[in-house]
């Protein structure tokens, strides 16, 4: 299994509009962070996990050139607004509608942001077009599984997604955007070589994960190797590094994980 962070911070980005603090204007290339997503590769199947407005150059910037169907996990705007761009993927399918799985908020988002590529297949060559399906439990595949859980986020639930290749038996879980891990998301993370957690800054926020919170939730679950994504400006890569405990690191854009 390869997981390719494609992006790795919140919806305002890093370096953030008009901020000229030492994380915004550090030459430190894992201080740059795009909206995040990530692309997960079981065994050669593609399955992308959320679109950011970056979508498009973090596709170019690691060369992904394919995508089997999409998990969008909540409707949110830094996860969704690429979407657009999947229209290439539609192309290179054949001209079909690319499988989309999300929650009823989520669909519900697209549906009405893309209302034009809710269809069954391109108008026309280089359209977008979405097979809108909710996001089951379970869903298997000849290549492995991938299971999904609800995680608190404010006002909606998103999707915390645990990834199971077959041949290797290796197993990943991306808990990003989430005020906490419920007991049932810990029990499904167990046994992950891999956990990515929503860890967005040092102080404590309504609706995501601060640091503590989230190198506790690391602890929960007991992963060899846990990871910290949407981080915002407050995060300096080398300075925060120096501070987490054994087994967690901050996630950059860019990283690549080979289980």
């Amino acid at each position: 299994m390869e997981v390719i962070f494609m992006g790795t911070g919140t919806s305002q980005g890093v370096p953030m509009i008009a901020c000229h603090c030492g994380v915004c204007t550090s030459n430190d290339s894992r201080n740059r962070r795009t909206r995040s997503s990530i692309h997960v590769v079981m065994d050669g199947r593609h399955i992308q996990v959320d679109a950011a407005p970056e979508f498009r150059l973090q596709c170019l910037r690691e060369k992904i050139g394919w995508v089997d169907f999409f998990i969008l996990t909540h409707g949110h705007a830094d996860h969704l607004a690429g979407m657009d761009d999947l229209r290439r993927f539609c192309d290179l399918l054949g001209e079909t509608a690319l499988t989309v799985y999300s929650t009823e908020e989520g669909r519900a988002r697209v549906r009405s942001v893309f209302p034009y590529a809710v269809v069954d297949k391109p108008v026309a060559k280089g359209y977008a077009a979405f097979k809108l399906q909710p996001m089951p439990t379970v869903l298997e595949f000849p290549e492995g599984t991938v299971r999904s859980t609800l995680l608190p986020h404010g006002s909606i639930n998103t999707l915390g997604l645990i990834f199971e290749e077959r041949s290797s038996g290796k197993k990943f879980a991306y808990y990003n955007d989430c005020k906490s891990i419920p007991p049932e998301a810990v029990d499904l993370a167990k046994g992950a070589e891999v956990v990515v957690l929503d860890g967005l800054r040092p102080d404590p926020h309504p609706t995501h994960m601060n640091i503590e919170e989230a190198c506790m939730a690391a602890v929960q679950i007991g992963a060899p190797r846990s990871f910290l994504t949407h981080l915002t400006h407050l995060i300096g890569h080398e300075e925060w590094s120096a501070k987490l405990p054994e087994g967690v690191q901050l996630a950059f854009d860019g990283l690549r994980l080979t289980l």
